[in-house]
């Protein structure tokens, strides 16, 4: 026998194989639990990095300011903002009728024969006016809080509106001559005639006066309730 086997034989009855190099890749299953871990550990972390933070500041009051202000309120654009909100403050309202009579001639046959197509609408509205506060500008308003004064221009009044009520409006006759073509866009063109006829004698009846009145008198009461004493408003002429 050859001195080197008996040596292998005698130095024990078995041999343990050391771990292979080769071994195979994990399962879908293990590589699923090994990101669970991961995942929980991550999370793990960031709880206590943001318990860590919290402590942090709580102890010692956050980082110091780098720098102080100081703010200054300017009462002046408060009161333009209070009197803004109420926009467009309708002060006046007329409520109107008026008949109106539209007739549309026609001629066929070179002139021959005449013909017309004619109704009649019996028109009912209002007609709304006051002032846009909308329109005020920062130099508008000039106050002096510490003496209680006020000092406010307002735009003119104007007529907001004219609309007619659709229940009350009606047509009380419509006439076709036979030769006539009957214009669907009669009744329309009188509605839009009445809405204008009664705008027109609304201003010549004075609303635009009495609504301009009426706003200087609200606007000086909202003056006065925000505790201005010497309020003095000039408004411009419509």
């Amino acid at each position: 026998m050859r001195p080197g086997r008996a040596a292998r034989a005698r130095s024990g009855d078995s041999v343990t194989a050391g771990p292979s190099p080769f071994q195979p890749p994990p399962g879908p299953d293990e590589q699923k639990r090994r990101r669970s871990v991961a995942l929980v550990g991550a999370a793990v972390f960031a709880a206590v990095v943001c318990l860590v933070a919290f402590v942090a500041i709580g102890r010692f009051g956050g980082p110091p300011a780098s720098s102080t202000s100081r703010l200054e309120l300017s009462p002046t654009p408060n009161v333009i903002v209070a009197m803004r909100e109420l926009s467009r403050l309708e002060t006046e309202t007329f409520h109107m009728e008026r008949v109106i009579e539209l007739t549309d001639e026609q001629t066929h046959l070179f002139g021959l024969v005449q013909s017309k197509d004619a109704l009649l609408l019996v028109a009912v509205g209002d007609v709304t006016a006051g002032i846009d506060l909308g329109k005020l500008a920062e130099g508008d308003v000039v106050t002096d809080w510490a003496n209680k004064r006020a000092h406010v221009k307002l735009p003119a009044a104007e007529v907001f509106s004219a609309s007619l009520d659709n229940a009350r409006t009606h047509v009380v006759t419509r006439s076709t001559d036979t030769l006539a073509e009957r214009r669907e866009d009669l009744e329309g063109q009188a509605r839009s005639k009445a809405e204008a006829g009664m705008k027109s004698a609304a201003i010549e009846g004075g609303i635009l006066t009495r609504a301009g009145a009426s706003g200087e008198r609200q606007v000086r009461s909202l003056l006065a309730s925000m505790g201005f004493s010497e309020i003095v408003i000039d408004a411009a002429k419509p």
